[in-house]
């Protein structure tokens, strides 16, 4: 299936590609900072199946949207960044088609589950959850309605520093919200985007975790109990880590792109 892609000019073998998390959002909230590596790096920021301006096609599952991902990738390999439900994805697109992927960065995302209660305890979490109640559960939204509401309703739960929320807020303005994937989710059909062997399928490619310390989606805790190749937990950010701290956070990606020649001589855990 032919996804929506925003590119931006660069060598063909210095490719980055974008996967954006949600469901049910489009790219756009990802292009900044990482446009500022256009030139040096080619940027592919695709809109998932059923995203943004790419066609909703059956199946709606998470292999369906890797099958979309190496098609567009085709050869040679790429650099993959996945943020949050991106990272997920990211991760089986590297476990599916290991060939294609020559260093992935999980960023706001996890390659272990999150425990149950993860957050319990927290005060400022749970201050911010209570001064901002989901809306899932409102019978007065629904579809693209409710997904871009709950988006806003989230935003301080989202972004750590209360300064990046003005910003934050005009950048989902923007966004392209969908619902293709709310239905399911609300019934529990949706399956879930996490590889059940994770952790070991990845072994021979390089990891680095992106991860802000006051993540209130996917817990910093687990960053340091993941075997990986490099990691980075950014202080004074959250879950949009990079609107938290987008210098730093452009930084660290740009790092550990940069880092080795032929990353796959290093193995991770090591």
């Amino acid at each position: 299936m032919r996804l929506h892609v925003r590119e931006c000019d660069g060598p063909a073998d210095r490719t980055l590609l974008v996967v954006h998390g949600g469901p049910d959002w489009d790219h756009s909230y990802l292009v900044e900072p990482l446009r500022e590596l256009a030139g040096d790096r080619r940027l592919l920021f695709p809109d998932l199946r059923g995203c943004g301006r790419s066609p909703a096609a059956e199946p709606l599952t998470p292999d369906a949207m890797v099958a979309d991902l190496i098609e567009l990738i085709g050869s040679p390999a790429v650099d993959v960044l996945g943020f949050s439900y991106g990272g997920l994805i990211a991760q089986r697109l590297a476990i599916q088609a290991p060939h294609l992927v020559r260093r992935l960065i999980v960023a706001s995302s996890s390659v272990l589950p999150v425990p149950a209660g993860a957050f319990d305890g927290w005060e400022e979490y749970e201050r911010r959850a209570a001064a901002h109640p989901s809306l899932w559960d409102d019978p007065a939204l629904d579809g693209v309605e409710l997904v871009r509401a709950e988006a806003f309703r989230n935003a301080p739960l989202n972004v750590w520093r209360e300064q990046s929320l003005p910003g934050y807020r005009r950048r989902l303005e923007r966004v392209m919200f969908t619902a293709t994937y709310l239905r399911a989710w609300r019934e529990g059909r949706r399956p879930s985007a996490r590889h059940p062997d994770a952790v070991e399928r990845l072994s021979g490619i390089p990891l680095f975790l992106l991860h802000g310390r006051y993540d209130m989606t996917f817990p910093a805790s687990l960053v340091a109990l993941t075997p990986c190749t490099d990691a980075i937990v950014l202080d004074e950010a959250g879950h949009m880590a990079h609107i938290d701290q987008p210098e730093a956070w452009l930084a660290a990606v740009s790092r550990f792109l940069g880092k080795d020649e032929n990353p796959r001589d290093r193995v991770i855990g090591q």
